[in-house]
């Protein structure tokens, strides 16, 4: 039988690997600048936890976990996000006793059963920042400054915001009965899927991408009219900041994002020149979802954004990573003798810290040379009969196949100096 990889996965081969060390290194180094410690949650919980915390309606919950029977025919679910995770161990570990807010970040996998496609997989890779524990605006900026700074690190430009406020229990009840009024008599324009969510989340009705829904989404009363004075109040002065720090941005009123938790905040990140799909990540304030979870009642924000959705924009844009560091030595050798003492050599270079090759197949000098020159080593060091005799090493540059001849005791520190021919 020919086992294939499972629809909706991929391999991450090692000439992609540089895009991923470059992307999760220029993350880590950007959410540090901004002093958010790093957390690991498991890859799977009690679906409960999804159910309640990213909602009972959604199309995640309803169509797109992977959800299965333990042993002890307990549910589990693999995570289809990292925020309802974060959210339980911030409760279960008492993380509200840390000086707040406390800020996070994580890098891993995620898993949904939707349909695959450039840039969206079943399993798929997210950065994740979350802040917990504080409800001012200036922290939506933040959190927000973070997803712009990663972006920019990587090289990808045109960048804007789109934002919008969901609003919050107070003035959202409203607005729903609002936007129910107004689509009760048009609910034959509009598809199936939306005909479901008028009855059971309306607000869903705004994010339909299909032609009909779409347009008619556009009319929809928008829910600027309808916030609270304190969400209205939050809302400006994020605004205002954006508008200080001269980052470019457009409210759009049919942005609801696609959890249930949010409130107030939500914001994507868009590029330019990347297709359709022009949203790098997308995020929002969930103030009540801790709570929901069996924690304090704690204000909360983050985004996440797919690692593939990121790297499939940079090789749209055409930026390259820096190469993944190749091989400073290639270690040949020639005879029984020779191999044991290459083994050691190598060893010996290793535990100096330098990167080093080696084919280990007893091949001809010819061979090596050749794999050496594949791995793009820097230089050869050759050792035969003669040289084990004589306590010597030869080296090799591949450069311009110059060599000489280096006592066996100086050849680490010929090479690690920079010494050798």
């Amino acid at each position: 039988m020919n086992y294939r990889a499972p629809r909706g996965t991929y391999d991450i081969l090692p000439e992609d690997q540089a895009y991923w060390r470059f992307v999760t290194e220029q993350t880590r180094q950007v959410c540090e600048l901004y002093g958010y410690e790093q957390i690991d949650v498991p890859v799977f919980e009690q679906t409960a936890l999804f159910e309640r915390g990213v909602g009972e309606t959604t199309d995640i919950v309803e169509k797109e976990m992977y959800t299965f029977l333990d042993r002890s025919d307990e549910s589990m679910t693999l995570r289809p996000e990292f925020t309802a995770g974060i959210c339980r161990a911030y409760a279960e570990r008492k993380l509200h006793g840390r000086p707040q807010p406390l800020r996070l970040y994580t890098i891993g996998p995620a898993f949904r059963y939707e349909r695959p496609q450039a840039g969206r997989y079943r399993q798929f890779h997210q950065v994740d920042v979350e802040v917990l524990g504080s409800q001012d605006p200036a922290i939506d900026l933040e959190v927000m400054q973070v997803a712009w700074q990663i972006y920019e690190a990587v090289g990808i430009k045109g960048l804007s915001f789109q934002v919008n406020s969901t609003g919050c229990p107070a003035c959202r009840p409203g607005y729903i009965q609002t936007l129910k009024s107004w689509y009760e008599q048009r609910l034959d324009g509009i598809c199936g899927d939306c005909r479901r969510r008028y009855g059971q989340n309306p607000l869903r009705l705004l994010d339909c991408k299909k032609e009909a829904c779409s347009a008619m989404a556009d009319e929809a009363p928008r829910i600027a009219k309808s916030l609270c004075n304190d969400c209205d109040d939050h809302f400006g002065r994020l605004r205002s900041y954006l508008d200080a720090l001269d980052r470019p941005y457009e409210v759009n009123h049919r942005m609801v994002r696609g959890f249930d938790y949010y409130t107030k905040t939500v914001f994507e990140v868009w590029a330019e020149g990347i297709g359709a799909q022009n949203a790098v990540c997308g995020g929002g304030r969930y103030d009540g979802l801790i709570g929901m979870v069996g924690g304090p009642e704690t204000p909360a924000i983050g985004f996440a954004s797919g690692i593939e959705r990121i790297i499939l924009t940079m090789k749209q844009e055409g930026i390259e990573p820096p190469d993944t560091p190749k091989p400073s030595v290639f270690v040949a050798y020639l005879g029984a003798e020779a191999k044991k003492a290459a083994v050691l050599l190598a060893q010996e270079l290793r535990t100096a810290g330098i990167r080093t090759a080696a084919l280990w197949e007893d091949r001809s000098l010819k061979a090596q040379m050749k794999q050496a020159d594949r791995l793009g080593a820097g230089c050869v060091l050759i050792i035969g009969e003669d040289e084990v005799k004589d306590g010597v090493v030869t080296v090799r540059r591949m450069a311009d196949s110059t060599q000489a001849t280096v006592p066996r005791a100086d050849v680490v520190e010929a090479v690690s100096g920079g010494d050798a021919p």
